[in-house]
C-alpha cells in the first residue's frame, strides 16, 4: 500500500457526448467507443445537446450535421464563440460528405470530420488523434 502523498493518482475515464438523433447509430458508435475505454452519452436532440455540453464540459463532443432543434454546425459554432466551451475537442461525424460540407465542419471549427458509413477503427483512430492533440489531456487538465 503507497501512503497518501505517494499514491498513484486516480484515473478517470474520457468523458465524451455524442449527439445523434439515429437510435442504430448512436448505440453503434457508444459500443465502439465504450469498448475503446471512452465513457459515452448520446443526446439525440440538438438544443438539449448544446445546453448539455456548455454545462458537463465534456473532453470530446461529436456531432452529427442534422439534429432536432439545433443543427450541428450551429451548436458548434456556438461552443466555438462562448469562452467556457471554444476548447472543448469536436468531431463532426455524418453523412453529409463532400468537399463543401467538410470545408464548412472545419471552418467552423471542427477538430476533424468522417463520413459516415464509417471504418469502426478509423473513428477510434480519428477520437485518439483528436484527443491526443487537444488542449486536455486524459485526466481532464490543460497541458
Amino acid at each position: 500500500m503507497h501512503p497518501p502523498d505517494t499514491a498513484p493518482p486516480c484515473e478517470r475515464l474520457t468523458r465524451i457526448i455524442y449527439v445523434e438523433d439515429d437510435d442504430l447509430m448512436a448505440d453503434i458508435v457508444k459500443i465502439l467507443l465504450t469498448d475503446a475505454g471512452y465513457l459515452i452519452g448520446v443526446i439525440g436532440h440538438g438544443t438539449l445537446a448544446y445546453e448539455t455540453i456548455a454545462f458537463k464540459k465534456p473532453d470530446l463532443v461529436i456531432l452529427d450535421r442534422s439534429l432536432p432543434g439545433m443543427q450541428g454546425i450551429e451548436i458548434l459554432e456556438r461552443l466555438r464563440t462562448a469562452p467556457e466551451t471554444y476548447l472543448i475537442p469536436v468531431l463532426m461525424l455524418t453523412a453529409a460528405g463532400g468537399r463543401d460540407k467538410i470545408d464548412e465542419g472545419l471552418g467552423a471549427g471542427a477538430d476533424g470530420y468522417l463520413v459516415k458509413p464509417f471504418d469502426p477503427e478509423a473513428l477510434v483512430r480519428k477520437v485518439e488523434g483528436i484527443l491526443d492533440n487537444s488542449l486536455f489531456n486524459r485526466s481532464g487538465r490543460r497541458t
